[in-house]
């Protein structure tokens, strides 16, 4: 039985892979520095697998804790959350996601090939693209400028992954971009639960039709499409975790390099998204149109055709689930979590 680590494993999209990591009989160690996650949602992941296993808080920029957890555990693979992974707040402190994002995938990939662990799945964002006017984005898309530090790092993280590949034909290597994740696991146990105001539309929605935020701003409404705000790819978060594992499945056993785009492959805007949100979950959710926001594109979607083709990743899950399942966590962790 494979031991895999999953760096960043307490966070909203690494907790949820952490399940169906455990639901495919693979055992897991996972690291945290908790600065945007809770340690809770690691003691749910138990809980809902019924399956206990190690997790240490460490950032992958600690060398010494870092070495000491290879040292303990026999790890033979890799999932790489740990990020930041604020647009906005990226421009503010580069610094800080180039130290934490890209510094601290070079400190754990030289620590991985110390320790003879050379196959990883990084998780890297749809960000990359940057303001590429093909829609929808295919792997192959012509990159264009990158209006966040945030993309910006993960476009160098990708660039280090696939130079250290052609280094080193041992390594093997599968880069996930990901595009908008949503949702939360069924049981309510484990959903996205940000620190401070959310970042990402959905939780934002949720926590003002929980009354925990007053109102929701969208960005604009003047945009070129059908109801003039924004486009967006929205995948159920248990979709993408599921992507991870058919990814994890073919470095194990191929000597690969493989760049994958993980999404629905269809677009809502953001006025379709709250309208399915308050249709779901027979709820209203209130909110008022503010200006453009800087780097907001008008249209962002995926070609899911080579994930399907090369790792048979279907997103199965529809708008309205998605709906259903973020407000099902939010309501059930109101009250547990909320203690900013």
């Amino acid at each position: 039985m494979h031991n895999i680590l999953v760096t960043g494993g307490a966070g909203y999209i690494g907790s949820h892979t952490c399940v169906e990591l455990l639901n495919s009989e693979y055992n897991i160690v996972v690291i945290d520095n908790y600065k945007n996650s809770w340690e809770e949602s690691l003691k749910s992941v138990q809980k809902i697998t019924g399956r206990i296993f190690k997790y240490y808080e460490c950032d992958i920029k600690d060398s010494e804790k870092l070495e000491a957890i290879f040292k303990k555990h026999k790890i033979n693979a890799v999932i790489h959350f740990a990020g930041l992974k604020s647009v906005a707040q990226s421009n503010i402190f580069p610094l800080d996601y180039y130290l934490n994002n890209v510094w601290g995938t070079i400190n754990l990939c030289r620590i991985m090939k110390k320790f003879f662990v050379k196959k990883i799945v990084f998780s890297s964002s749809a960000t990359v693209y940057g303001d590429s006017p093909e829609i929808p984005f295919k792997e192959d898309t012509k990159k264009g400028k990158l209006s966040s530090v945030y993309g910006k790092t993960k476009l160098m993280v990708e660039e280090i992954l696939r130079d250290i590949k052609k280094s080193d034909n041992e390594w093997s290597i599968s880069i996930l971009r990901y595009f908008n994740p949503v949702g939360a696991h069924e049981s309510g146990l484990i959903g996205e639960n940000p620190k401070g105001i959310p970042n990402n539309l959905m939780p934002f929605i949720s926590q003002v039709a929980a009354d925990i935020l007053p109102e929701l701003t969208i960005f604009s409404d003047d945009y070129e499409t059908p109801d003039g705000t924004c486009i967006r790819d929205y995948i159920h978060v248990v979709d993408l975790a599921k992507g991870h594992i058919l990814a994890l499945n073919k470095i194990l056993i191929n000597n690969t390099f493989d760049v994958y785009n993980l999404g629905s492959g269809v677009g809502h805007s953001v006025l379709e998204l709250v309208s399915a949100f308050e249709k779901a979950c027979l709820t209203t959710v209130k909110y008022k149109i503010g200006p453009r926001r800087s780097g907001d594109l008008p249209m962002l979607y995926a070609d899911t055709t080579k994930a399907k083709k090369e790792l048979c990743f279907c997103a199965s899950s529809d708008i309205e689930k998605m709906c259903k399942d973020t407000f099902n966590w939010q309501n059930k962790n109101k009250s547990k979590y909320y203690k900013k």
